[in-house]
């Protein structure tokens, strides 16, 4: 009789690990389009620009290995030195200064208790993220226009004068960071309004009874129970902090604000396939690459030491 259970047991559980694997199967299938396109477009190219920027690159015939040449010329140029700063004061104020400001709009759209009220505001502000920037940059210009722009036209409303925000250099940053603000509010706050549906009732509950109000359940609740998605959100950013837009500036950009707003992606766009300086540009992006996995690896480590979370 015992024999007899445990055989059934026994045919109970493989049967559990048969269905467990069959699943598994179908889920890697369904991974697997996503898995080809990474390798296709983002690993082998990687190779194939770790190896470019060590050599002279020719498309007809053997190209030379060259060292660090690319990487010195990159170096000692003061066009690159300009590009690398305001690459990273444009991902600055996208990163740093944007980052709060998701989780600050997610907190308000929780308080919301009209369920219409919310899913309209997060309709409308979810709408800009699935706007191309060829799209948007076209309604910030007009937006914007010293002529007929919405914005010149409120000016007027408190007598000053027009002026042109596109081509002033001092306002060309807060332009990039206000549309990328416009665009992405929305749509980076599903992640925090994700997590906050995750807290558990029964501590707001027990917050109630305690006598806890709006503020002090927010301090010592919902704050601490976003920090994980927080910090994985801000070291995932740190990997891109190189990536400073390159639709958005390229689309945005005129000759009046070019030295303020050109970028890395810009620069190895021109260098690269405009004036095909093919090795050179694969080393300013090389270069990109290294210093965005370093970063993610510091703010990996240091999350870990100062918060006890990290990616792994």
């Amino acid at each position: 009789m015992m024999n007899a259970a445990m055989k059934v047991q026994s045919a109970a559980q493989t049967a559990r690990a048969r269905h467990s694997r069959n699943r598994e199967y179908g889920l890697l299938l369904l991974l697997a389009p996503a898995l080809v396109y990474f390798i296709v477009y983002h690993l082998i190219p990687i190779a194939g620009t770790v190896v470019m920027s060590f050599q002279d690159f020719r498309i007809v015939g053997k190209s030379p290995f060259v060292g660090f040449k690319h990487f010195k010329l990159l170096f000692s140029s003061p066009a690159f030195l300009q590009v690398l700063a305001n690459t990273l004061i444009i991902s600055f104020m996208k990163i740093v200064l944007f980052f709060p400001l998701p989780i600050i709009f997610a907190l308000l759209l929780n308080e919301i208790r009209s369920s219409f009220i919310r899913k309209f505001v997060q309709s409308t502000t979810y709408l800009p993220h699935f706007l191309s920037w060829v799209v948007i940059a076209g309604i910030w210009i007009a937006f914007l226009s010293p002529g007929t722009g919405g914005m010149n036209q409120i000016r007027g409303w408190f007598g000053l004068a027009p002026f042109d925000y596109m081509t002033d250099k001092g306002s060309i940053r807060w332009v990039l960071f206000s549309s990328e603000t416009w665009r992405s509010l929305g749509w980076d706050s599903i992640i925090y309004m994700t997590a906050l549906t995750n807290i558990s009732p029964s501590l707001y509950e027990s917050a109630d009874l305690d006598g806890a109000g709006p503020l002090q359940k927010m301090r010592y609740i919902t704050l601490p129970e976003l920090v994980p998605t927080m910090v994985t959100v801000f070291i995932l950013n740190m990997g891109f902090f190189l990536n400073a837009g390159f639709d958005q500036v390229f689309n945005m950009m005129n000759d009046s604000v070019i030295s303020k707003i050109d970028i890395l992606d810009t620069y190895v766009y021109r260098i690269g396939l405009l004036n095909m300086q093919y090795s050179f540009s694969s080393a300013a992006s090389l270069f990109k690459g290294v210093i965005g996995l370093l970063l993610t690896i510091f703010a990996h480590f240091s999350s870990k030491k100062i918060t006890g979370k990290g990616l792994w």
